[in-house]
C-alpha cells in the first residue's frame, strides 16, 4: 500500500507521539469534528452535521477504550465523563441540536487544556496549541 505524502506523515506523527500526546491529537481531531458538525447546522447541512458527530462519538469511544484501568479513581471519573460525551454526542444527532453539541465542544476544550498540560509535564517540554484552538472557551454562546 501506497500512502499519500500526508497520510504518511500523520502515521509517523502518531508513531512517534508520546502517549500524553495522542491523547491530546485524539482530544484536537474530536474538537474538530464538534466544530465541523455546529458548522454544518449552521450551514443548513445535517448530513454535515450527522457525519462529524459521528466521528466525534469514534474519537470519544477510542479515548474510553484505551483508559489505563488500572491508575485508580480518576479512570473511573473519565469513564463516565466519556460515556456522558458519547450520549450527549448522539443525542445532539438525534434532536439535531447544535446546542448539546456546543456542551460538548466546551467539555472538550476544557479538556484538551488539561491534556495539554499533563503532556507537557511529562514530555519535559511544551505542547504546542493547535492554531485555531483556545484553551478555555467553553463558555462560548450556544447557536441560535
Amino acid at each position: 500500500m501506497i500512502l499519500s505524502g500526508a497520510s504518511a506523515y500523520r502515521r509517523t506523527r502518531v508513531q512517534a507521539a508520546h502517549p500524553a500526546q495522542l491523547i491530546v491529537q485524539l482530544y484536537d481531531g474530536a474538537i474538530r469534528f464538534v466544530e465541523r458538525a455546529i458548522q454544518g447546522y449552521e450551514d443548513g447541512s445535517l448530513e454535515v452535521m450527522h457525519e462529524n458527530l459521528m466521528r466525534a462519538q469514534a474519537v470519544v469511544s477510542e479515548l474510553r477504550a484505551t483508559l489505563n484501568r488500572n491508575v485508580g479513581p480518576v479512570t473511573n471519573d473519565l469513564d463516565r465523563m466519556y460515556d456522558m460525551l458519547s450520549r450527549k454526542l448522539a443525542l445532539a444527532n438525534v434532536r439535531n441540536d447544535p446546542n448539546i453539541a456546543q456542551e460538548v465542544l466546551g467539555y472538550l476544550r476544557e479538556m484538551l487544556s488539561t491534556w495539554q498540560y499533563v503532556a507537557q509535564k511529562t514530555m519535559g517540554g511544551t505542547v504546542p496549541m493547535p492554531s485555531n484552538r483556545q484553551p478555555g472557551n467553553a463558555g462560548r454562546a450556544p447557536v441560535r
